[in-house]
């Protein structure tokens, strides 16, 4: 197969930031995608109906508006339900992240006891809006690389018998545990996956040395869950679908003594899934994964449109910048086996 036409896809988990990176990054986005979960990490968080709708404008200055982003309220300790609730029917945000405080990027304002937001889960169980959660204990004691099984088992498993009604994205899923778990459970819980963590097992941090730029939280496990996860990507099941990540810092803030976590695929993302899916032999299958099962679970219409790739190598330059930002982008250097045509 040499060309692959599919229905224009979704991402649906993306960062972009705001201000300069905002206008840097978001392009890459809607060049690709018609619609995107964004991120609502912002500096300070996005937990009100009106910052998130202005951010959904500047958003758009950077993107032109035939690109729709899919808004998020970051859910602290404090959520309104009426707020949620309000901002849902009012077409502002279509889901809610839970992150557990201190878990990633700019998540300290984050839950720190999931029953602490009973109240406004609840209520969006009963309006069915979707809960995105980023799933790993920040348990000081539980080693990096089993937070997310271990959230499985602590938070997750009760809360879906709790609130068994509660629709619920488990985002960026990095092991074996997460996608046999997901795949077992009922209609209401579904995962995103990456294209890093589909490309790369926890080996590529550490390579000749500390590789930065493959750090991300969660962080990518052993070789084992990357083959598990990349099952699962390429399966067909309904349950799983496209998330990127993306997650944009600049070079200087990702090559420091304390470097930032997050890994910015966006520029060559389809080519890197589609790769993935040429190697697993499954390319009739991208479609669903892309454009599909995602809009299908957050109950949205399909979108209109095709994208075209084509069986030609792409090279992932080196870094990407605008005015004094500037990106490593993911596989810096190398070679994608697919192309995006224009």
């Amino acid at each position: 197969m040499q060309t692959l036409t599919i229905r224009r896809p979704d991402d649906w988990h993306v960062h972009l930031r705001d201000g300069e990176m905002l206008k840097l990054v978001a392009p890459f986005t809607a060049r690709q995608f018609a619609r995107a979960i964004v991120m609502p990490n912002l500096v300070p968080p996005l937990t009100a109906i009106g910052p998130a709708a202005a951010y959904r404008e500047r958003i758009w200055e950077s993107t032109g508006r035939d690109f729709r982003p899919l808004m998020t309220c970051y859910l602290t300790d404090e959520t309104d339900p009426d707020v949620l609730a309000h901002g849902f029917d009012d077409d502002v945000w279509v889901a809610a992240k839970l992150y557990p405080a201190n878990a990633t990027t700019n998540s300290t304002f984050g839950v720190t006891d999931v029953r602490n937001i009973y109240p406004a889960l609840e209520r969006m169980q009963r309006t069915g809006m979707v809960l995105c959660i980023h799933g790993e204990v920040t348990d000081p004691e539980v080693d990096v690389f089993d937070r997310e099984a271990a959230f499985i088992d602590r938070i997750l498993g009760p809360l879906m018998r709790d609130l068994p009604e509660l629709k619920i994205v488990l985002e960026h899923i990095t092991t074996e545990q997460a996608a046999d778990f997901v795949e077992t459970a009922g209609p209401n819980l579904a995962a995103t996956i990456t294209p890093h963590h589909l490309m790369i097992s926890r080996n590529a941090m550490f390579d000749r040395g500390l590789r930065p730029h493959f750090y991300c939280l969660p962080v990518a496990k052993r070789e084992k869950h990357r083959l598990a996860i990349r099952r699962a990507a390429t399966s067909g099941s309904p349950k799983f679908f496209l998330g990127t990540d993306s997650a944009p810092h600049s070079r200087k803030a990702k090559e420091s003594a304390c470097g930032c976590a997050g890994i910015f695929n966006a520029p060559y993302a389809l080519e890197a899934y589609a790769t993935v899916f040429d190697e697993e032999g499954a390319l009739d299958r991208l479609e669903g994964f892309a454009s599909v099962h995602g809009a299908n679970f957050y109950g949205l219409p399909l979108n209109e449109g095709t994208v075209t790739l084509e069986k030609n190598e792409t090279e992932v330059p080196d870094s990407l910048g605008l005015g004094t930002i500037e990106l490593v982008p993911f596989l810096a250097g190398s070679e994608l086996g697919w192309s995006l045509a224009d």
